[in-house]
């Protein structure tokens, strides 16, 4: 196969028809971008028909309406809450915090932090998942944080799905808190997790805790570019002075109570997660090897290396269905594949797919 420059990010559809010779009108299913299928809430579109006036004014820096509406739903006070820019904004601040210093980066994961942990001069370390089940050693992780000023944890982690227990998050940081390490731990798939797997109460316990989060996956509104990070009141204040100025636009802030307060959105969205929950175990079933995932995504191992893994890409594209490839997660190689959860008949459609991929 001719080697092609693969997107660095999923959802990118054209670039990936135009390599594979199909035409701009193959018709895809996005299985590459894990966002909530459901779509945006329906009351969304209404609402930004009527936001003109909102766009003749800046942003209101001491409006604090939104990271108050976080505040209460995430139990907190808000003097623990910074609403950024998407969590790309969280990731560099947490980063920048710590600029010319050193990083830990625990992988295969989301390769946003380790750009920026280097965009602000951090040495980046890495310290690698366990196996095929990509599980991590804490013991190992405690030792790694020797020096280290900061370090990424991702929980549900990006791409495998696997989660962190929350005793091995604690004793984690515990170990942070003797040697002086921020632990930033991206809970931007906490939402899709069955349970209530977010890591708040341990804030109260250390003030060397930063959690990320995501408004824009659980809503399929990634356009807006809507997170927030929860931290220490101290540390907080630290971010918030190296944020820039209206970082956040108006539109996306006047949304996020509302978003917040649309429990029906997130009620039918849990109700579709029950509802697919077994399409992994279905996979597992068809004899590829699947980690088990917490996420609204799992991994796919698409064969014994990269070659075989874009070859089923391929197939896969040419039937209309998109899937994430991982050349750009390290200690991946490119042999295995990301898919999204969606829609119980567009999970039909990928399981008879990979059912031919194998053959009778």
């Amino acid at each position: 196969m001719t080697r092609i420059e693969w997107p660095s990010h999923g959802g990118r559809v054209a670039p990936l028809l135009a390599r594979f010779g199909l035409p701009a009108d193959h018709p895809v299913t996005d299985f590459s971008a894990n966002l909530n299928p459901l779509g945006p809430p329906a009351w969304l579109g209404d609402w930004l028909a009527g936001a003109g006036p909102r766009l003749a004014r800046y942003p209101d820096p001491d409006d604090d309406r939104a990271r108050r509406a976080i505040a209460d739903h995430e139990d907190l006070a808000p003097e623990r809450v910074l609403v950024t820019n998407g969590g790309i904004e969280a990731i560099h601040l947490a980063a920048a915090l710590h600029a010319g210093g050193r990083a830990l980066v625990i992988e295969p994961t989301f390769g946003e932090y380790a750009l920026a942990c280097r965009h602000h001069g951090l040495a980046v370390t890495t310290l690698a998942l366990r196996g095929e089940a990509f599980a991590l050693e804490v013991d190992a992780a405690a030792r790694a944080l020797a020096g280290v000023d900061v370090a990424f944890l991702c929980r549900p982690n990006n791409p495998t799905g696997t989660l962190v227990p929350r005793e091995a998050v604690a004793r984690l940081l515990a170990r942070a808190d003797e040697t002086g390490t921020t632990l930033v731990v991206d809970e931007a798939f906490a939402d899709f997790t069955e349970g209530d797997e977010r890591l708040n109460a341990l804030l109260a316990e250390s003030p060397n805790l930063l959690l990320l989060r995501s408004l824009t996956k659980r809503h399929d509104v990634p356009g807006l570019r809507l997170g927030y990070l929860l931290g220490a009141p101290e540390t907080v204040r630290r971010l918030a002075a190296r944020q820039m100025a209206w970082s956040v636009n108006a539109l996306a802030l006047e949304l996020v109570a509302p978003l917040l307060a649309d429990h029906d959105y997130l009620a039918r969205t849990r109700a579709w997660l029950s509802s697919v929950r077994d399409v992994p175990e279905a996979v597992r079933s068809l004899g590829f090897t699947v980690p088990a995932t917490q996420a609204n995504f799992f991994l796919l191992r698409g064969g014994r290396d990269a070659a075989e893994a874009e070859a089923l890409f391929a197939f896969l594209l040419r039937r209309g269905l998109l899937a994430r490839h991982t050349h750009g997660f390290p200690g991946l190689d490119g042999a295995w594949l990301r898919l999204a959860l969606r829609e119980p008949a567009d999970n039909a459609r990928l399981l008879d797919a990979l059912a031919a991929w194998r053959g009778p």
